[in-house]
């Protein structure tokens, strides 16, 4: 079954320095060996203008479980993973899904 990582990030407590920093994480979330596909993608706020749990999110797609599995133990996510939770300054989680529909 194909498998995402998800990376949900909360909303930081610096945007503006989130931002400069997440440039440099899609190109290291690209360098993961065996990702299929990757989307990012930054939440909406709510209509009232206050913002969402959630503030960006990135899902890197792979063939399945166990590829999304090596691929996080390897030199590359090595590199990536740290800048992950460094960059979540309003917390941040990440999810292994089973893509059911593609």
């Amino acid at each position: 079954m194909p498998t995402k990582i998800t990376v949900i990030y909360d909303n930081p407590t610096d945007p503006e320095a989130f931002e400069a920093d997440y440039v440099a994480q899609v190109p290291l979330a690209r360098a993961l060996p065996g990702l299929q596909r990757i989307e990012t993608a930054k939440v909406w706020p709510k209509e009232d203008g206050s913002p969402t749990p959630a503030y960006r999110v990135i899902d890197m797609y792979f063939a399945d479980y166990d590829a999304a599995s090596a691929a996080v133990k390897t030199p590359e996510a090595g590199a990536l993973i740290p800048t992950i939770f460094a960059l979540g300054t309003g917390g941040v989680r990440l999810l292994f899904s089973d893509v059911e529909e593609s």
